[in-house]
């Protein structure tokens, strides 16, 4: 390659204008270096995935609804900018105690946490949340799910394990019956958007149907191997597939996985053919969640000609642009040919033509 070949493409520097639009700054951006340019990559695949006939799979962890981000969820939800979402067990027993009409609080990650853990306030770096409250919810999730097991039982002492999916798909709409603002587990219910979260014991859900279990109150049991299957099919029936990671850790390697999956489900292999993540881990550490696309190629997790992008950023500042610029996208979002879900015992779902 010669000299001129290689220095064809220079950079673009932002300037000033009157465009005041989030989506019109990512497109200048382009133009940029370092993760500037990887966010507004990030922006042109997301694009490129509501443009085909698409899967749009995403995964989110660390402390995000804490963290504010609640009502984008919401958003992406409400108007099928995702068509599932895989995130952490926090994450949704966050929502659901914003769905009670609770709040979380700010807070100086300073504070003292000795103070705060005998005033029983629960400390996230700089926010805070009431324990009290938080127990309450948890009592809340325990009688839901006791509910739901007396329900299914046959004998009276076994009921049948429910998947995630349809755990949090019932408590949306039983949610949805006392809330006054959507939050993402109601929202994902009326919307007929499958929610999954496969380390559901890593979290309150898990603790408030586990105290319940204590008190003799339930036997409700988690089928988390239907969850794999399930969002096999997602990636293996559609006619093609994408990825949306914020954060790493067991939601985007769940989600990834799927293509892996679904190799016994077809038998041609195709891997996601777009997939975006926004990680603020390091891959050189070896683990999962800074782990680059190009590794996720060698195990068949992504198509070998995927658009990709890793953007190294907190979540707090690229969800919040990533998602006002796709607002700005009408008519994008209003011709999208979207997956149908049928939410009952069993996933199903078709694709429009």
């Amino acid at each position: 390659m010669r000299k001129e070949q290689i220095l064809a493409n220079p950079t673009r520097p932002l300037s000033i204008d009157n465009k005041k639009s989030v989506a019109a700054l990512l497109e200048k951006m382009q133009g940029i270096s370092f993760q500037g340019r990887s966010l507004a990559t990030a922006y042109q695949i997301w694009k490129r995935m509501l443009a085909d006939r698409c899967m749009i799979m995403m995964g989110m962890a660390g402390a995000m609804v804490p963290g504010g981000m609640r009502r984008l969820v919401v958003y992406l939800i409400k108007n099928r900018l995702i068509d599932s979402l895989t995130t952490t067990g926090a994450n949704l027993f966050h929502d659901i105690h914003e769905t009670l009409g609770r709040y979380h609080y700010q807070c100086s990650p300073e504070t003292d946490d000795v103070m705060l853990q005998k005033h029983l306030i629960d400390r996230m770096y700089d926010t805070l949340a009431d324990e009290e409250e938080f127990r309450e919810a948890d009592a809340m999730i325990g009688d839901f799910a006791a509910s739901l097991a007396a329900s299914s039982a046959a004998p009276a002492d076994s009921s049948r394990p429910y998947t995630t999916r349809e755990f949090l798909y019932l408590l949306g709409k039983h949610l949805a019956k006392r809330s006054k603002e959507d939050g993402i587990v109601t929202a994902a219910a009326k919307a007929g958007v499958p929610l999954y979260c496969p380390a559901i014991g890593d979290s309150s859900i898990g603790i408030g149907i586990a105290e319940n279990r204590f008190l003799g109150k339930n036997n409700f049991t988690f089928d988390v191997v239907g969850d794999v299957l399930e969002t096999a099919h997602l990636a293996a029936d559609a006619p093609a597939s994408g990825v949306i990671y914020f954060g790493g850790g067991t939601p985007k390697n769940f989600v990834n996985q799927t293509e892996v999956t679904a190799t016994f489900m077809r038998q041609d292999h195709k891997g996601h053919k777009y997939a975006l993540q926004v990680i603020t881990d390091s891959a050189h550490w070896g683990g999962l969640s800074g782990c680059t696309f190009e590794e996720s190629q060698s195990w068949g997790k992504i198509a070998h000609d995927a658009s990709f992008v890793d953007v190294h950023c907190d979540s707090t500042i690229a969800m919040p642009m990533l998602v006002s610029a796709l607002s700005e996208n009408a008519a994008l979002i209003r011709k999208r040919k979207r997956p149908v879900f049928q939410m009952g015992r069993e996933l199903r779902f078709t694709f429009p033509k």
